[in-house]
């Protein structure tokens, strides 16, 4: 995913001066009223538009408010052209889906949104590290975290495949019920490499793509953060030089060795294509797939299964894509946008649609992650069931370029460093000539 350029020191500064001298709206008025237009992604799963329109309505109704609401694709990256031309122009909609580094890029113009925060962080916890990373800045959240579009990207496997060919139970390690933590222990990246090696003989490669495109950045960001190998650290420094990053290198010179001919060049579809296809023991992606694997190739499907990535030396990290709706500072009825933001991340609501989007969205809360639907879905019934990060996985999300500065980390994530940095050794360079190559790029990002 493109964005658009990031904000300079300078900006931030004036950013902050401004944001402290903004009061807060208090939300939870006796009624907005007036009128709201809103932006949303066009969710993908039919009839989780319908779900959503629905709530939205109902609050209108009862708010006395009248709400205007686009849903936006996002192919062609359609819904961030519309926010980058709404930002331009200061006019548009009152607020507006936006996802991960885009929150940061739009900051200059979007109204704090603490107090909604502080309500929903008060009633279910607290927010993840990273969704705060992406979102709070100069002591203040610039955007409302939201379930619907945001989701995980875990191991999507074929057990029989794994098991015959991998020598990994992934079920019986991922149950779809409670377990111990030491159920899954075993599932390391030693046991992923093993598996993956054996998978590639049997002809079923992980579909691990080390391309240009989001997918591969996520996928490859995981295997970085398990090993502690930070490119560049939060205080802005590259760390190319460590024990961490040497370990992960000599790892990764194994693994890519059994990775698809094509995984260079593999885009945010490739790794779909290979698990629908029946091609590939092991892709790391959401539901998505299995979904349309449903649809197009129902033995796929049946026999897949959702489950955390491996565990390294420094813990086990899933991928995530982060959601959220940014209200402008320019939006004419900011309060009513405020109140809207607040109530469609209410536990009734984000439930509901979860329902209604078979489980594809991911509350941003951990205690939403009890919902009955990921136990219900099939076939094989409960193969989303440990989609949600679990407390016993002992999993954590991952944003990959995390921890950098995020001015830093959207250009290593926008020019896929991470992903280019694995594919030099795919294509034969030594870890040497690899690491080379990434500190020239990095020192252009930190300058």
């Amino acid at each position: 995913m493109k964005t658009s350029p990031t904000a300079t020191r300078r900006g931030a500064l004036k950013l902050a001066a401004a944001a402290a001298a903004l009061p807060l709206v208090h939300i939870r008025t006796a009624g907005a009223a007036g009128k709201l237009s809103i932006g949303l992604w066009d969710h993908w799963v039919p009839g989780a538009n319908d779900v959503m329109q629905k709530q939205v309505d109902a609050w209108a109704a009862k708010e006395k408010v009248d709400v205007t609401v686009d849903f936006i694709t996002s192919n062609g990256n359609k819904i961030l052209i519309t926010a980058a031309a709404e930002q331009q122009a200061g006019s548009g909609h009152d607020f507006i889906q936006m996802y991960n580094w885009d929150v940061g890029n739009f900051a200059s113009r979007l109204e704090p949104v603490d107090d909604v925060v502080k309500d929903l962080s008060g009633r279910y916890g607290d927010y993840g590290t990273i969704s705060e990373y992406l979102a709070k800045s100069q002591g203040h959240w610039w955007a409302v975290p939201s379930s619907t579009g945001t989701l995980t990207l875990p191991c999507a496997g074929r057990l029989s495949i794994l098991k015959e060919h991998g020598g990994v139970d992934i079920k019986a390690m991922f149950p779809a019920h409670p377990a111990e933590p030491k159920t899954s222990a075993d599932w390391t990246y030693d046991t992923f490499l093993k598996a993956a090696e054996g998978c590639a003989k049997a002809g079923y490669p992980f579909g691990l793509g080390l391309g240009q495109t989001t997918d591969s950045v996520n996928n490859t960001g995981i295997i970085y953060s398990a090993f502690g190998a930070e490119l560049v650290n939060a205080k802005g420094d590259i760390t190319l030089d460590t024990p961490e990053v040497m370990a992960m290198m000599e790892y990764c010179q194994k693994l890519v060795k059994f990775l698809p001919a094509d995984t260079v060049s593999y885009d945010d579809a490739s790794n779909n294509r290979a698990l629908i296809s029946g091609k590939s023991a092991l892709i790391l992606n959401p539901p998505s797939a299995w979904a349309v694997a449903k649809r197009d190739a129902p033995k796929v499907a049946e026999d897949t299964w959702h489950f955390p990535s491996p565990t390294g030396p420094k813990g086990r990290y899933n991928p995530y894509n982060y959601s959220y709706y940014g209200v402008w500072s320019f939006g004419t009825n900011k309060t009513a946008a405020k109140e809207l933001a607040c109530h469609l991340q209410l536990r009734e609501q984000v439930e509901a649609r979860c329902i209604a989007s078979s489980g594809y969205d991911i509350p941003p809360f951990t205690s939403m992650s009890d919902f009955k639907i990921w136990e219900e879905v099939e076939p094989p019934k409960g193969t989303v069931y440990n989609y949600p990060i679990r407390p016993w996985h002992d999993a954590r999300q991952n944003i990959t370029a995390y921890p950098a500065p995020r001015d830093i980390a959207v250009q290593m994530f926008n020019r896929a460093i991470h992903p280019t940095l694995l594919a030099k050794l795919y294509s034969g360079q030594s870890i040497k000539q690899a690491l080379a190559w990434a500190k020239n790029e990095l020192e252009g990002f930190v300058r």
